[in-house]
């Protein structure tokens, strides 16, 4: 079937656009995202779990050519904000990027999405103030995932005791594209 042969994509039902057979019907009831592609690379089915879970339409969803959306965004995120690779003299790793991209895909969609509520939306204020071991707190400045004013010094200055590094110019993924300082303060910290 050609693509301009497909079912009316604004129709109600998902299954409905997908021929309304006995096994769309069953893929849609399952707990995950499932969708398939024909050759051409256009998408030819998607369940109702894939409809809620990415927030688009099914006339959106089924333009999608071929892609997973969150796969792109996977790539999308490490290859731009989170190493800052996306700033002027950056080098991107592809390693790093095509890791960072495996690792989303591999997680399940619904612990992904809880896990940005949990940490964007939880106030750890009174978990911070009970800590009273010694806390390295490290920050890049140039944090576009976590802006560094919003984050680090505010938790610092509600730990009893607690040392806050900031590093000039180092991302969100500062562990990975900066390993060797990050690596060798935190030896530092944990020896003293």
């Amino acid at each position: 079937m050609s693509p301009s042969a497909l079912p009316d994509p604004t129709a109600s039902s998902v299954a409905a656009v997908n021929g309304g057979d006995q096994l769309s019907m069953m893929i849609d009831k399952i707990p995950t995202l499932a969708w398939s592609c024909r050759p051409d690379g256009t998408t030819e089915f998607l369940n109702q779990r894939w409809l809620d879970y990415t927030g688009l339409s099914l006339e959106a969803s089924l333009g999608l050519e071929g892609r997973h959306p969150s796969g792109q965004f996977y790539y999308d995120l490490p290859a731009g904000p989170f190493y800052g690779y996306n700033r002027p003299g950056a080098k991107p790793s592809q390693g790093v990027i095509w890791n960072w991209w495996r690792q989303g895909m591999m997680g399940g969609a619904k612990a992904h999405y809880d896990g940005i509520v949990a940490f964007s939306q939880t106030d750890f204020t009174a978990d911070l103030k009970k800590i009273t071991v010694p806390v390295l707190v490290m920050h890049g400045d140039d944090d576009q995932i976590v802006p560094y004013a919003d984050s680090a010094p505010l938790s610092a200055k509600l730990l009893r005791n607690s040392t806050l590094k900031a590093y000039e110019g180092f991302p969100h993924g500062m562990p990975t594209t900066e390993a060797n300082t990050i690596n060798a303060d935190l030896l530092e910290f944990i020896q003293s």
